[in-house]
């Protein structure tokens, strides 16, 4: 499973865009404009080259979620990725603004056992449903990695790859 940032804020910010440039043409057409449409036009454009970046910067964010291990992936020229072991998983939060809850995005949090222990991944859509099956493949990883008898002592096993 892979875990991505919603573009619906990126879209509804598309739209503005087009929204402001018809507007600005609309004005322009009908003479109400008391300035040059290039100068009109420039605040549709550098709003836009926002809009791109910050589509970029979210493409480039993942969580990729397999059997045993789960991979957060983030950068755009040199990459950071950090593979935590679903058995390390301990928590998942979610948390929603009311605007959040009324499009169904949200922030997941991960706490994990380690160093390094948080993962948050904010704009994420269904994020119930998300940290719901993070959980139970966490449950599913800490299952087959539960402890073992091994010489007289309890151990932990290692995943089999």
């Amino acid at each position: 499973m892979e875990i991505r940032q919603s573009l619906k804020g990126v879209k509804a910010a598309y739209l503005l865009c087009v929204l402001l440039e018809i507007v600005i043409v609309a004005l322009w057409y009908a003479q109400q404009l008391p300035i040059p449409l290039e100068a009109a036009a420039v605040l549709p454009l550098v709003l836009a080259i926002f809009v791109v970046t910050r589509h970029v910067r979210r493409r480039m964010t993942k969580i990729t979620i397999s059997a045993d291990r789960l991979h957060y992936e983030t950068g755009i020229a040199s990459k950071s990725t950090r593979t935590v072991e679903l058995a390390k998983v301990q928590d998942v939060r979610v948390s929603q603004t009311m605007w959040q809850r009324i499009f169904n995005i949200g922030t997941v949090s991960l706490e994990t056992a380690g160093s390094s222990s948080r993962i948050v991944m904010e704009s994420v859509d269904r994020p119930q449903e998300i940290a719901n099956h993070i959980l139970d493949m966490a449950r599913a990883a800490g299952k087959a990695a539960g402890p073992q008898i091994q010489g007289g002592q309890i151990s932990a096993s290692e995943p089999h790859s």
